[in-house]
């Protein structure tokens, strides 16, 4: 698949950490209720098949915790959000807002394997404590785990007037 070039087009320098962290709250919050209605719409589709009574005995008796196929969908829904933006516009809404964006060296948008790559090392960057994201403070690009590991960058793109 090509990738595009994005645009504003320029060198930009890598982001910072602070700036990389408050558009992740604003994407954690987006992604939260993303969770919510991705639920939501599970139980809705389990009530239709089971009915009321057979849900509420099912809820109580745990047999819908942990279950692996909401799970999945979980993960395939937060996976397919940033995906998205990544791919075409380099930015989440959380990066637009903070002027942040995902691109590879040349001003171009990643892959989906490269956004594969860098959804799978942020979630072991973040069960690591954070450590892939606190790299930023040690290498001297200021790149992530999933910056390396993905062969992106995170830049800081300029203020608009």
């Amino acid at each position: 698949m090509p990738t595009h070039t994005l645009r504003p087009q320029g060198q930009y320098l890598n982001a910072g950490l602070s700036r990389r962290m408050a558009a992740m709250f604003y994407d954690a919050l987006l992604s939260l209720a993303l969770l919510m209605v991705v639920t939501f719409s599970y139980l809705m589709v389990l009530r239709m098949i089971y009915g009321d009574a057979q849900l509420k005995l099912m809820s109580e008796t745990g047999a819908l915790n942990g279950d692996p196929l909401l799970s999945t969908l979980l993960l395939f829904s937060l996976f397919g959000f940033f995906a998205k933006f990544w791919t075409h516009t380099g930015q989440t809404l959380g990066m637009q807002v903070w002027g942040v964006r995902v691109q590879n060296a040349d001003g171009s948008a990643i892959d989906l394997w490269q956004a594969l790559l860098r959804f799978l090392l942020a979630i072991i960057s973040l069960l690591c404590l954070g450590l892939g994201f606190f790299w930023i403070l040690i290498d001297k690009q200021k790149r992530s785990w999933h910056d390396i590991y993905s062969g992106s960058c995170t830049v800081q793109l300029p203020m608009k007037n």
